[in-house]
Protein backbone atom coordinates (compact mmCIF):
# COMPACT_ATOMS: atom_id res chain seq x y z
CA UNK A 1 0.00 0.00 0.00
CA UNK A 2 1.29 3.44 -0.89
CA UNK A 3 1.73 5.80 2.03
CA UNK A 4 0.37 9.35 2.08
CA UNK A 5 2.97 12.08 2.04
CA UNK A 6 2.08 12.96 5.65
CA UNK A 7 3.40 9.56 6.79
CA UNK A 8 6.93 10.86 6.24
CA UNK A 9 6.52 14.26 7.90
CA UNK A 10 8.17 14.59 11.32
CA UNK A 11 7.91 18.36 11.72
CA UNK A 12 6.92 20.93 14.31
CA UNK A 13 6.87 19.57 17.86
CA UNK A 14 6.78 15.94 16.68
CA UNK A 15 10.57 15.54 16.76
CA UNK A 16 10.80 16.67 20.39
CA UNK A 17 7.87 14.52 21.53
CA UNK A 18 9.25 11.60 19.52
CA UNK A 19 12.57 11.78 21.37
CA UNK A 20 11.01 12.41 24.79
CA UNK A 21 8.31 9.75 24.71
CA UNK A 22 8.72 7.30 21.83
CA UNK A 23 12.47 6.67 21.95
CA UNK A 24 12.54 5.27 25.51
CA UNK A 25 9.19 3.55 24.99
CA UNK A 26 10.04 1.41 21.96
CA UNK A 27 13.30 2.34 20.22
CA UNK A 28 16.08 2.05 22.80
CA UNK A 29 16.20 -1.77 23.14
CA UNK A 30 16.36 -2.27 19.38
CA UNK A 31 18.98 0.45 18.98
CA UNK A 32 21.24 -1.43 21.39
CA UNK A 33 20.51 -4.64 19.50
CA UNK A 34 21.55 -3.16 16.14
CA UNK A 35 24.68 -1.53 17.55
CA UNK A 36 25.78 -4.77 19.20
CA UNK A 37 25.26 -6.73 15.99
CA UNK A 38 27.52 -4.32 14.14
CA UNK A 39 30.11 -4.18 16.94
CA UNK A 40 31.07 -7.79 16.26
CA UNK A 41 32.13 -6.91 12.70
CA UNK A 42 35.30 -5.32 11.37
CA UNK A 43 34.22 -1.96 9.96
CA UNK A 44 35.90 1.40 9.42
CA UNK A 45 33.14 3.53 7.91
CA UNK A 46 29.44 3.26 8.77
CA UNK A 47 26.43 4.98 7.23
CA UNK A 48 23.15 5.28 9.09
CA UNK A 49 20.05 6.15 7.07
CA UNK A 50 16.77 7.41 8.53
CA UNK A 51 18.61 8.18 11.77
CA UNK A 52 15.72 10.10 13.29
CA UNK A 53 16.69 11.75 16.57
CA UNK A 54 19.83 9.63 16.82
CA UNK A 55 19.05 6.79 19.21
CA UNK A 56 20.99 4.28 17.08
CA UNK A 57 23.67 6.85 16.32
CA UNK A 58 24.31 7.31 20.03
CA UNK A 59 24.47 3.54 20.52
CA UNK A 60 26.90 3.13 17.61
CA UNK A 61 29.10 5.94 18.90
CA UNK A 62 29.25 4.20 22.27
CA UNK A 63 30.08 0.65 21.15
CA UNK A 64 32.17 1.12 18.00
CA UNK A 65 35.86 1.95 18.13
CA UNK A 66 36.74 5.62 17.88
CA UNK A 67 38.59 4.68 14.68
CA UNK A 68 35.25 3.90 13.01
CA UNK A 69 33.73 6.93 11.28
CA UNK A 70 29.95 7.30 11.49
CA UNK A 71 27.81 9.29 9.07
CA UNK A 72 24.19 9.69 10.23
CA UNK A 73 21.54 10.90 7.79
CA UNK A 74 17.82 11.57 7.76
CA UNK A 75 15.34 13.06 5.33
CA UNK A 76 13.80 15.30 8.00
CA UNK A 77 16.04 18.15 9.11
CA UNK A 78 14.09 18.76 12.38
CA UNK A 79 14.88 15.19 13.45
CA UNK A 80 18.58 15.68 12.69
CA UNK A 81 18.55 18.98 14.56
CA UNK A 82 17.18 17.17 17.60
CA UNK A 83 19.82 14.43 17.24
CA UNK A 84 22.64 16.93 16.90
CA UNK A 85 21.43 18.86 19.95
CA UNK A 86 21.47 15.68 22.04
CA UNK A 87 24.96 14.86 20.81
CA UNK A 88 27.09 11.72 20.95
CA UNK A 89 30.05 10.64 23.04
CA UNK A 90 32.35 11.24 20.07
CA UNK A 91 32.14 13.14 16.77
CA UNK A 92 29.58 12.02 14.19
CA UNK A 93 28.94 13.52 10.78
CA UNK A 94 25.27 14.59 10.58
CA UNK A 95 23.87 15.06 7.10
CA UNK A 96 20.42 15.60 5.63
CA UNK A 97 19.91 13.00 2.91
CA UNK A 98 17.21 11.09 1.09
CA UNK A 99 17.69 7.33 1.33
CA UNK A 100 16.24 7.07 -2.16
CA UNK A 101 19.13 9.10 -3.58
CA UNK A 102 22.14 8.97 -1.28
CA UNK A 103 24.75 11.72 -1.85
CA UNK A 104 27.72 9.36 -1.57
CA UNK A 105 30.04 7.70 -4.05
CA UNK A 106 29.86 3.99 -4.85
CA UNK A 107 31.48 1.52 -2.44
CA UNK A 108 32.09 4.09 0.30
CA UNK A 109 30.94 2.26 3.45
CA UNK A 110 31.57 -1.06 5.18
CA UNK A 111 28.09 -1.07 6.71
CA UNK A 112 24.73 0.60 6.21
CA UNK A 113 22.39 0.62 9.20
CA UNK A 114 18.74 1.61 9.40
CA UNK A 115 16.41 1.42 12.39
CA UNK A 116 12.68 1.37 11.61
CA UNK A 117 13.11 3.56 8.55
CA UNK A 118 12.63 1.34 5.52
CA UNK A 119 8.86 1.20 6.11
CA UNK A 120 8.73 4.91 5.22
CA UNK A 121 10.61 4.60 1.92
CA UNK A 122 8.16 5.05 -0.99
CA UNK A 123 10.14 2.62 -3.17
CA UNK A 124 11.80 0.01 -0.97
CA UNK A 125 13.79 -1.62 -3.78
CA UNK A 126 15.20 1.76 -4.88
CA UNK A 127 16.35 2.54 -1.34
CA UNK A 128 17.85 -0.95 -1.05
CA UNK A 129 19.64 -0.39 -4.37
CA UNK A 130 21.15 2.82 -2.98
CA UNK A 131 22.29 1.03 0.18
CA UNK A 132 23.92 -1.67 -1.94
CA UNK A 133 25.55 0.90 -4.22
CA UNK A 134 27.35 2.69 -1.39
CA UNK A 135 28.46 -0.57 0.27
CA UNK A 136 31.92 -1.93 -0.38
CA UNK A 137 32.15 -5.57 -1.56
CA UNK A 138 31.64 -7.78 1.48
CA UNK A 139 29.87 -4.99 3.36
CA UNK A 140 26.70 -5.49 5.35
CA UNK A 141 23.26 -3.90 5.37
CA UNK A 142 21.46 -4.25 8.73
CA UNK A 143 17.99 -2.92 9.32
CA UNK A 144 14.94 -3.65 11.42
CA UNK A 145 11.20 -3.37 10.82
CA UNK A 146 8.26 -3.70 13.17
CA UNK A 147 6.27 -6.90 13.08
CA UNK A 148 2.52 -6.77 12.38
CA UNK A 149 0.59 -4.41 14.63
CA UNK A 150 -1.17 -7.23 16.51
CA UNK A 151 2.25 -8.19 17.93
CA UNK A 152 2.78 -4.66 19.31
CA UNK A 153 0.41 -4.00 22.18
CA UNK A 154 0.32 -0.24 22.62
CA UNK A 155 0.28 0.61 18.90
CA UNK A 156 -2.55 -1.85 18.37
CA UNK A 157 -4.53 -0.51 21.33
CA UNK A 158 -4.16 3.11 20.20
CA UNK A 159 -5.18 2.31 16.62
CA UNK A 160 -8.29 0.45 17.75
CA UNK A 161 -9.23 3.18 20.24
CA UNK A 162 -9.16 5.93 17.62
CA UNK A 163 -11.74 4.08 15.53
CA UNK A 164 -14.36 5.28 18.02
CA UNK A 165 -13.37 8.92 17.50
CA UNK A 166 -13.35 8.85 13.71
CA UNK A 167 -15.57 5.84 12.83
CA UNK A 168 -16.08 6.83 9.19
CA UNK A 169 -12.39 7.38 8.49
CA UNK A 170 -10.21 5.99 11.30
CA UNK A 171 -6.52 6.99 11.29
CA UNK A 172 -4.54 3.95 10.14
CA UNK A 173 -1.00 5.36 10.05
CA UNK A 174 0.43 2.93 12.62
CA UNK A 175 -0.97 -0.18 10.92
CA UNK A 176 -0.30 1.10 7.41
CA UNK A 177 3.28 2.33 7.68
CA UNK A 178 5.33 1.48 10.82
CA UNK A 179 3.64 -1.93 11.09
CA UNK A 180 2.90 -2.46 7.42
CA UNK A 181 6.17 -3.97 6.17
CA UNK A 182 6.70 -7.21 8.05
CA UNK A 183 6.23 -9.96 5.45
CA UNK A 184 9.50 -11.83 4.90
CA UNK A 185 8.68 -12.78 1.31
CA UNK A 186 8.03 -9.15 0.39
CA UNK A 187 11.22 -7.97 2.11
CA UNK A 188 13.28 -10.63 0.30
CA UNK A 189 11.64 -9.70 -3.02
CA UNK A 190 12.50 -6.03 -2.55
CA UNK A 191 16.11 -6.84 -1.59
CA UNK A 192 16.51 -8.89 -4.77
CA UNK A 193 14.97 -6.06 -6.80
CA UNK A 194 17.50 -3.75 -5.13
CA UNK A 195 20.37 -5.87 -6.44
CA UNK A 196 21.23 -8.00 -3.40
CA UNK A 197 21.98 -11.60 -4.34
CA UNK A 198 22.84 -13.08 -0.93
CA UNK A 199 20.18 -14.63 1.25
CA UNK A 200 19.12 -12.33 4.10
CA UNK A 201 19.13 -13.44 7.71
CA UNK A 202 15.87 -12.45 9.40
CA UNK A 203 15.56 -12.71 13.17
CA UNK A 204 12.40 -11.92 15.12
CA UNK A 205 13.07 -10.22 18.44
CA UNK A 206 10.42 -9.52 21.07
CA UNK A 207 10.95 -6.94 23.81
CA UNK A 208 8.95 -5.07 26.43
CA UNK A 209 7.62 -1.54 26.18
CA UNK A 210 7.29 0.10 29.59
CA UNK A 211 6.07 3.50 30.78
CA UNK A 212 5.25 5.12 34.09
CA UNK A 213 1.60 5.64 33.15
CA UNK A 214 -0.96 4.80 30.48
CA UNK A 215 -0.79 8.38 29.24
CA UNK A 216 2.85 8.16 28.14
CA UNK A 217 2.30 5.76 25.21
CA UNK A 218 -0.86 7.70 24.26
CA UNK A 219 1.15 10.91 23.95
CA UNK A 220 4.01 9.07 22.24
CA UNK A 221 1.85 7.68 19.44
CA UNK A 222 -0.82 10.38 19.07
CA UNK A 223 1.48 13.38 19.29
CA UNK A 224 5.02 12.10 18.64
CA UNK A 225 4.45 10.34 15.31
CA UNK A 226 2.83 11.25 11.97
CA UNK A 227 -0.37 9.76 13.41
CA UNK A 228 -0.74 13.30 14.72
CA UNK A 229 -0.90 14.57 11.14
CA UNK A 230 -3.77 12.18 10.42
CA UNK A 231 -5.69 13.21 13.53
CA UNK A 232 -5.24 16.91 12.87
CA UNK A 233 -6.20 16.50 9.22
CA UNK A 234 -9.56 15.13 10.38
CA UNK A 235 -10.08 17.69 13.14
CA UNK A 236 -7.17 19.63 14.64
CA UNK A 237 -9.25 20.55 17.68
CA UNK A 238 -9.56 16.89 18.70
CA UNK A 239 -5.88 16.00 19.19
CA UNK A 240 -6.24 16.24 22.97
CA UNK A 241 -9.42 14.18 22.89
CA UNK A 242 -7.73 11.54 20.74
CA UNK A 243 -4.85 11.36 23.22
CA UNK A 244 -7.30 11.00 26.12
CA UNK A 245 -9.20 8.20 24.37
CA UNK A 246 -5.96 6.36 23.60
CA UNK A 247 -4.76 6.75 27.20
CA UNK A 248 -8.06 5.40 28.55
CA UNK A 249 -7.92 2.39 26.22
CA UNK A 250 -4.38 1.60 27.38
CA UNK A 251 -5.42 2.06 31.02
CA UNK A 252 -8.34 -0.36 30.62
CA UNK A 253 -6.09 -3.01 29.09
CA UNK A 254 -2.82 -2.53 31.03
CA UNK A 255 -3.67 -0.50 34.13
CA UNK A 256 -3.60 3.18 35.02
CA UNK A 257 -0.18 3.39 36.61
CA UNK A 258 2.98 1.72 35.28
CA UNK A 259 2.21 -0.14 32.04
CA UNK A 260 4.06 -2.97 30.32
CA UNK A 261 3.31 -4.21 26.79
CA UNK A 262 4.87 -6.41 24.16
CA UNK A 263 6.75 -5.05 21.17
CA UNK A 264 8.17 -7.19 18.37
CA UNK A 265 10.38 -6.54 15.36
CA UNK A 266 12.34 -8.32 12.63
CA UNK A 267 16.07 -7.69 12.24
CA UNK A 268 17.35 -8.21 8.69
CA UNK A 269 21.05 -8.71 7.88
CA UNK A 270 22.34 -9.12 4.33
CA UNK A 271 25.83 -9.05 2.80
CA UNK A 272 26.65 -7.03 -0.30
Amino acid sequence: MNSPDTDKVFSGSISKLYETYLVPLIFEPYAADLANRLASRSVTRVLEIAAGTGVVTRALASVLSDRVSIVATDLNQPMLDQARALGTRRPVEWRQADAMQLPFQDETFDAVVCQFGVMFFPEKSKAFSEARRVLRPGGVFIFNVWDRIKENDFADTVTTALESLFPKDPPRFLARTPHGYYDRAIIERDLVAGGFSASPQLTTVAARSRAKSSRVPAIAYCQGTPLRNEIEARDASRLGEATDIAAEAIAQRFGREAVDGKIQAHIVTIES
